[in-house]
């Protein structure tokens, strides 16, 4: 037996799309771009989209975009993917680490709060990530943001779909009466968010991502310097009026993303339906924790990772993932912290303990085969040879 940790999920549909497109004379820089950003525009809300190459890409792109540089500092999370802090020494400029919250894994504000009293003249933004597909605080980070004038980056490159209650805040109704909460889609805050479409998403490009704002100035610039620097409007095709970059996303790409969007209610819920099957085969196995949940912050599941207990080490971790994948069983140790990869370890002299929360919950994680289409059946055996495991 033999089950991937990811699979993307591709359709006839999706088949057409992309051989429609070879059929015609735009592989790029055609119409399938514009139609896809668009397709953004109405599903997230923001009033500008940018299609670029990855989700790292649009990172990069949103740092340069808002002037951020040398000597600059932003804060983020050290338990995320390492495009999060690459982006940033991109431009020269410092990631500076906060540690996370130890049930929904995400950036600690109490901490960013503290990281800014003791470092305020330097810090330009924070860059916050929606880890594993569950929103961060964001009306919270908007607010401190707004506070201390600093730009707020969203990586929602796990999140596509999900959702965040917003509290009203117009007048009490009469008593009986009761308002409901305005709802915002992962991507539409703080001052530009990204999407990353690689396979193992919710949907996919291929390889591809998309930068969301409300910013006529930072898409305008997003937009220049991923293809090559040109002027937008009315600019001559070789003359170019900045640094720029190829970040450029094909027709291809496009096409392929029209056709997963066009699916994503039927994706979102094959995904849950996914989620709550682990839920039921891992209730009451002890040694395990499940992922949190929290009321008013909806997830889209990206993937499914299970804490085990802290008597567990590290070692005893990895000694579970070699056997579940000398059983046919993919998985992973997601994530490894950023701040204790070898290159950040060199350059910044980062250690041990310098993240305990982080670094404690990086130690013990496991990530399950998660996608569209795993079988029931398929989850059973997983979940059978984890507890032998244990």
């Amino acid at each position: 037996m033999k089950i991937p940790l990811s699979r993307p999920d591709i359709t006839g549909k999706e088949q057409k799309a992309v051989m429609e497109v070879l059929k015609t004379p735009h592989l790029a820089l055609g119409p399938k771009i514009t139609e896809f950003e668009n397709n953004f525009i109405r599903y997230v809300g923001t009033k500008y989209a940018v299609a670029v190459s990855s989700g790292t890409a649009g990172l990069h792109l949103l740092i340069r975009a808002m002037g951020i540089g040398e000597g600059d500092e932003v804060i983020t999370t050290p338990f995320s993917f390492i495009a999060t802090a690459n982006c940033i020494l991109f431009e020269r400029a410092k990631p500076v680490f906060v540690d996370i919250e130890p049930n929904t894994l995400n950036i600690d504000l109490d901490k960013i709060k503290v990281k800014i009293k003791t470092r305020s003249s330097k810090i330009k933004a924070i860059l916050a990530v929606d880890v594993f597909g569950l929103p961060c605080d964001w009306s919270a980070l908007e607010k401190i943001s707004r506070m201390h004038n600093l730009r707020l980056i969203e990586d929602s490159a796990e999140a596509l779909g999900a959702e965040l209650e917003i509290p009203n805040s117009k007048p009490a109704l009469p008593a009986g009466r009761s308002q409901k909460p305005s709802i915002r889609k992962a991507g539409s805050f703080g001052d530009a968010g990204i999407f990353g479409f690689y396979p193992n998403k919710q949907i996919t490009t291929g390889e591809g991502g998309v930068i969301l704002t409300d910013n006529k100035n930072i898409a305008g610039l997003c937009r220049s310097m991923a293809n090559q620097g040109r002027e937008i409007v009315n600019g001559n095709w070789l003359e170019h009026t900045m640094l720029g970059y190829n970040y450029r996303l094909s027709d291809i790409n496009c096409a392929l993303g029209i056709a997963q969007l066009e699916r994503i209610e039927e994706i979102l819920e094959k995904r849950r339906k996914v989620a709550r099957t682990y839920n039921a085969l891992l209730k009451g196995v002890p040694g395990i924790k499940v992922p949190y949940q929290r009321e008013c912050f909806h997830r889209s599941w990206f993937v499914y990772v299970i804490q085990l207990a802290k008597e567990y080490k590290k070692k005893d971790r990895d000694r579970i993932l070699i056997e579940m994948k000398k059983r046919g069983i993919g998985c992973s140790n997601y994530f490894p912290v950023i701040h204790l990869q070898r290159f950040y370890r060199d350059e910044f002299g980062y250690k041990e303990g310098d993240f305990p929360i982080a670094e404690g919950v990086s130690n013990r994680t496991i990530s399950l085969p998660f996608y569209n289409n795993l079988s029931p059946e398929d989850m059973e055996y997983v979940v059978a040879n984890l507890k032998t495991l244990l």
